[in-house]
């Protein structure tokens, strides 16, 4: 399951010095060609309004969910981000590529935010941030209005939860004088994920759906990520196609999921493709199939489903974020490649 991330962030990290906790340093690489300084005073546009930032930040803290990695993967270490409460499967608040990345830059665990019942700012504001980044988040208005008392923010600039991994890259290297750097980043893994999704021409075209979690215990209703959330344009990534019965359902709402009930189930015969979140026990597909109505999607049916183990880092990981992406490439293509084969 671990991917190593040298050959997606040595190209991007050798364009900046690796931070110790909470700044970034200004040694260059010899070898390197040196970007562009940013320009500071720098203004940013984003849904909740309009962020200057005064000066390229030495004090760099993230809110929400993996905000922290695009800096991390270019060597700057936050003085403080959020705990992982979703897939950290030995409870220490780090999920296994963050882990990887602050063993490899030799940086110690910034403070972690727990986040458990909204953000804590007295936490952030402990940690003296010179920005706050919040690209990919759930930030409401007075969210924002309080974490800019602290520092200048970063939210997210159109919709809540919706922001594609590119766009986390791009909006949060850009607040932290990194723009350059984080464009090489989003190439490098542009060009991991060619060269993987590339052993595997049968995913080509094949159309797909990402269900959300179903009860086992109550399967009349089936939930689904809509092309809003960053889950299903992934798939794009990987030369799928997203399904027309999501794309349609999608149109009209702004909401990252929706369900249907099971006697609706035929809205999902054009998909070739569902891959999802499971149970511990990976016993959620016989139970589809056993169900009277939901064995009745071709999808289920033939068995060309691949269920993630939703509570474990892999399940997170079908998240895409700026670090997750590698660590689970390999492992998400080929068992998307697996589904693909039984697709006739």
């Amino acid at each position: 399951m671990k991917r190593p991330f040298g050959r997606v962030l040595v190209a991007a990290a050798l364009l900046v010095g690796v931070a110790g906790c909470g700044g970034s340093s200004d040694t260059k690489d010899e070898g390197a060609a040196a970007p562009a300084a940013a320009a500071f005073p720098m203004t940013i546009e984003h849904a909740l309004g309009t962020t200057t930032i005064p000066a390229k930040p030495e004090r760099v803290a993230t809110v929400n969910w993996a905000n922290h990695e695009a800096p991390l993967a270019l060597g700057v270490v936050p003085v403080g981000m959020a705990a992982a409460n979703f897939g950290d499967d030995d409870g220490d608040g780090l999920l296994p590529w963050v882990k990887e990345r602050l063993t490899e830059l030799k940086a110690d665990t910034p403070v972690l935010f727990d986040e458990t019942d909204g953000i804590d700012f007295e936490a952030v504001a402990d940690t003296k941030p010179d920005v706050i980044l919040a690209a990919y988040s759930g930030l409401t208005q007075q969210d924002y209005d309080t974490l800019s008392e602290i520092a200048p923010v970063v939210a997210f600039p159109k919709a809540a939860w919706a922001t594609p991994w590119r766009e986390i890259i791009k909006l949060n290297s850009k607040a932290i004088g990194l723009e350059a750097e984080g464009d090489k980043l989003i190439g490098d893994i542009e060009g991991q994920i060619k060269d993987v999704v590339g052993k595997y021409p049968q995913l080509q075209g094949k159309s797909i759906m990402f269900m959300t979690h179903v009860d086992p215990n109550d399967v009349s209703e089936v939930g689904f990520y809509t092309t809003h959330d960053t889950r299903t344009l992934f798939f794009e990534d990987l030369g799928l196609k997203i399904a027309d019965s999501i794309v349609e359902a999608s149109k009209g709402t702004d909401k990252f999921a929706l369900s249907r009930s099971a006697e609706q189930i035929d809205a999902f015969n054009d998909v070739d493709i569902i891959t999802g979140y499971g149970d511990e026990k990976n016993e959620l597909l016989g139970i589809l199939q056993k169900d009277k109505l939901l064995s009745k999607i071709p999808a289920v049916e033939r068995g060309s489903v691949y269920l993630l183990p939703s509570t474990t880092p892999l399940g997170t990981a079908a998240n895409p974020t700026p670090l997750s992406i590698s660590w689970v490439l390999e492992d998400y293509v080929k068992a998307l490649a697996g589904a693909a084969d039984k697709v006739k």
